[in-house]
């Protein structure tokens, strides 16, 4: 099956319904991350035909529970999820973060060469990394446990956002050992098409007062 139908096919599993352009400029992100890998080791997926669904659709699948108008991508790495997010609601601005220069310079050219205006990159610590304005939405795909990112990202997180961690088991072992004050408001199992063995979302909050 070729990428597009891949894609295509997964869309409708998903739920989501993505104009023409923006499928494009998933495969395209794609084809960057595959030309960069080779040189740069940027993920370690190694076989292209798993790229649609380990790549793009796992991104994807935890689209519906991104709330805001702004999202962080901690440890960012190769883009996921952050590109396919931004892609798929060219609305969200999101920034990029890893402390790997030469993965921050792959995702700047992601985001020039596909035009992605709703994306900025930041290289650097996720614990020293101090923007003018906090986060709705903190992502994370294989970053620590769960104690260590709400840790480290928890001054970066709006009173009302959310932080949506994806982990490949279920981690209750981490959630028991999350700080106090932070609340766990959904753990998620996906079926993310194409990908075996298990896939969840942790979506948590701060429990700040709203003002």
């Amino acid at each position: 099956m070729s990428p597009e139908a891949q894609l295509a096919q997964g869309l409708v599993v998903l739920g989501l319904d993505l104009p023409g352009a923006a499928r494009i400029k998933l495969l395209d992100y794609l084809a960057l991350l595959d030309k960069w890998n080779r040189t740069y080791r940027l993920t370690a997926l190694n076989d292209p035909s798993l790229a649609v669904s380990h790549h793009l659709l796992d991104s994807l699948a935890i689209l519906p529970f991104v709330e805001g108008s702004t999202l962080l991508d901690v440890g960012s790495g190769g883009g996921m999820p952050g590109i396919p997010l931004a892609i798929a609601r060219p609305a969200l601005r999101v920034v990029l973060l890893d402390s790997n220069s030469k993965k921050t310079a792959f995702l700047q050219q992601v985001a020039i060469e596909l035009s992605l205006a709703n994306i900025a990159v930041h290289c650097g610590r996720v614990e020293a990394y101090r923007p003018p304005t906090r986060f709705a939405a903190i992502t994370a795909r294989a970053f620590a446990d769960l104690a260590e990112l709400v840790t480290l990202s928890r001054p970066l997180l709006q009173p009302d956002g959310h932080w949506l961690a994806m982990k490949g088991i279920r981690p209750d072992d981490e959630i028991a050992r999350l700080p106090l004050g932070v609340l766990v408001d959904g753990l998620h199992r996906l079926k993310v098409p194409g990908v075996q063995g298990e896939r969840y979302l942790v979506v948590m909050s701060s429990g700040e007062p709203r003002h």
